[in-house]
């Protein structure tokens, strides 16, 4: 009873067409959370939930396992990542497997690396906890939002309105990149674990959403200054 690393990666893509099989930096985008996976050495198996043949072929391609296609009832607008990830191991048990540990790593994240995977892995077992989550912190204080209303900005906390940015409690949001559960717990919960999940707090740096072309501009700027490649004049 080793560890898994599920892959999700489901072949529609509304704002960016084609996301998880686009070329980032001259290689489908899918393929860089496979190597970390792989490179990371700590699972059994790494394996993508897909219901694309496409995305099937690149991820073989890559070293990962297909060993089935996604359902329908998973491979809709509504279903959720949980959904995935429950029918997979449903799908693992049908054929004697079962797993202690599980990863999920979104498709596109270019930013998850084999070390923060051991990282997260080591977290998990010390802290004898039930999922590690890496987070970021928001970069403004969001106590200090606004909204409009009426044609005019107001503060969403007024009371909030004068105070220094360091006075107020840091807040930190999901990077969407990948978690890392003990099976069992997350079998029993139906998704996220009553107790919580322990932070591992990544640098703004290396967090990018990629919601539209703008982001995935942003998310190549980024990986290059994370990993030294140079740009198109030279420069790391």
């Amino acid at each position: 009873m080793g560890a898994l690393a599920i892959i999700t990666a489901r072949g529609g893509s509304k704002r960016i067409p084609n996301k998880n099989k686009k070329l980032f930096l001259g290689k489908p985008i899918i393929c860089y959370s496979i190597e970390a996976a792989l490179a990371s050495g700590l699972f059994e198996e790494v394996m993508v939930s897909t219901d694309d043949e496409e995305i099937a072929q690149i991820a073989r391609g890559a070293g990962a396992s297909v060993p089935f296609m996604r359902s329908e009832r998973t491979a809709n607008d509504f279903a959720t990542t949980d959904d995935v990830l429950l029918e997979v191991l449903a799908e693992y048990e049908k054929r004697g497997r079962t797993f202690a540990y599980m990863a999920c790593i979104y498709p596109t994240a270019p930013f998850v690396t084999a070390g923060k995977l051991r990282d997260a892995f080591r977290i998990l077992e010390e802290q004898r906890a039930a999922a590690v989550m890496p987070v970021v912190r928001f970069s403004f204080p969001p106590q200090r939002g606004m909204a409009v209303k009426d044609g005019r900005l107001v503060y969403c906390y007024p009371e909030n309105a004068q105070k220094r940015s360091q006075d107020l409690e840091a807040v930190y949001h999901d990077c969407g990149q990948f978690y890392f559960y003990r099976t069992e717990t997350f079998r029993a919960c139906g998704g996220d674990p009553e107790e919580g999940y322990v932070p591992i707090v990544m640098p703004e740096t290396e967090v990018q959403d990629i919601d539209n072309p703008e982001d995935w501009e942003i998310a190549e700027l980024k990986y290059r200054r994370m990993a030294g490649v140079p740009d198109c004049q030279g420069r790391s």
